[in-house]
């Protein structure tokens, strides 16, 4: 890969006449000197920035399904020139996996995700602008063999591998991203991603008393749904505006406790309970959140765009491939992941709206030789790089 000097991904209306994959370049950059340290003899040959372009590449080929593929993958001359590799035996492959620490993806994860969160399509609508910056996190199981004994989950016959992931419910774009074994404790992750000023929704696996009082206690925004059996005390029921009515809010609460007497202390600051209509007949969902000006109709909303971080789930492993593991151990496992995640944040940077199963498809044409650049533009809707610039 060529080591012109390029800031980052360029803005979409900024990529006329140059190779999508060639974007990667600066971002790659810093990994050539990762576990070099143990080559004596300086004798290695496939590098941590070519292992990742070739993950990354990966994503981008459905014809290749396999870690035997990819080898087969790095014989071909456009493979060799585009990732500057050289052809690659199994072995090296598989040993790639554990000797690349995958801790060095996550600062090319945060900046791509920076970008991500200063695109002009990652501010909501007019009318949601109070719900700016709204983050769902999720985890999604992905099945691994029974001798990966790292992968805890059920027993020794079914093991699994969790993404942990804080998706950018506006950005469309995955912004933190952590693999565990199947047995991962969720809350702790979510613990680990929120950041001051932030606000997070998730689902009831999320609920817990002291992690309400921590959030609010470190100015994190949180929405999260709990049981429908859960007791608190009421300390006042705020009136329902025909819009939070017509939004589905059932009733609007400011609770003084969460849980009973005997096992949870009254709260420094009221906690809002907001109830609203679920997806059943006669369902309710209830709703706790520390976000007690925000109209009870965008609670209601908020929570909904949680289901955006299932479709985020769905793409990764049925479109992307992220499901098929190259790897049994578990640094190559999230070597893995952090690529698909990398994937699908520069398809977003790219085309800075929602990465699409047809968008996916043109980028695969493109890498693969069948589109032109003026094709993939063209579905894009950018300007051809053939084009004269357009006069403002």
């Amino acid at each position: 890969m060529g080591r012109k000097s390029r800031k980052g991904v360029e803005k979409t209306t900024k990529l006329q006449g140059l190779k999508y994959f060639q974007l990667i370049d600066d971002l790659l950059a810093g990994l050539r000197g990762q576990a070099t340290a143990r080559d004596k003899a300086g004798n290695r040959q496939l590098f941590c920035d070519q292992y990742i372009a070739l993950l990354l590449l990966y994503f981008f080929n459905p014809t290749v399904t396999s870690l035997r593929g990819l080898q087969k993958f790095t014989t071909l001359e456009k493979v060799q020139k585009l990732c500057g590799v050289k052809p690659t035996s199994l072995g090296s492959l598989s040993e790639a996996a554990r000797v690349f620490d995958p801790a060095v993806l996550e600062p090319i994860i945060a900046q791509l995700a920076a970008q991500a969160r200063t695109s002009p399509s990652a501010m909501p609508p007019a009318q949601q602008a109070a719900l700016a910056g709204l983050t769902a996190v999720d985890s999604s199981l992905l099945k691994a063999l029974p001798r990966m004994a790292w992968a805890l989950w059920q027993d020794a016959e079914h093991r699994a591998i969790k993404m942990h992931v804080a998706f950018g419910v506006f950005e469309q774009a995955p912004l933190e991203v952590a693999v565990t074994h199947g047995n991962g404790a969720e809350r702790e992750q979510l613990r680990n991603m929120v950041q001051p000023g932030g606000f997070y929704v998730a689902d009831r696996g999320y609920a817990n008393n002291a992690m309400f009082r921590e959030f609010d206690a470190q100015n994190v925004r949180f929405l999260i749904r709990v049981q429908e059996n859960t007791t608190f005390e009421v300390q006042a029921e705020q009136p329902l505006s025909d819009a939070d009515s017509q939004a589905g809010v059932v009733r609007d609460l400011l609770v003084r406790r969460l849980g009973t007497e005997k096992h949870n202390r009254l709260l420094e600051e009221p906690l809002r309970i907001v109830e609203i209509r679920g997806t059943e007949p006669d369902q309710v969902w209830i709703l706790a959140t520390n976000a007690r000006d925000l109209p009870a109709e965008l609670i209601a909303v908020a929570y909904r765009y949680r289901w955006q971080i299932e479709l985020f789930f769905r793409w990764l492993k049925c479109v992307l491939g992220c499901r098929h593991l190259l790897s049994h151990c578990e640094s190559g496992v999230t070597l893995q992941v952090y690529a698909a995640v990398i994937a699908s944040l520069l398809i977003s940077l790219w085309t800075g709206s929602k990465p699409s199963k047809r968008t996916w498809e043109m980028l695969c044409h493109y890498f693969s030789g069948w589109a032109t650049l003026e094709e993939l533009h063209q579905h894009l809707n950018l300007p051809s790089p053939r084009d004269p610039p357009r006069k403002s």
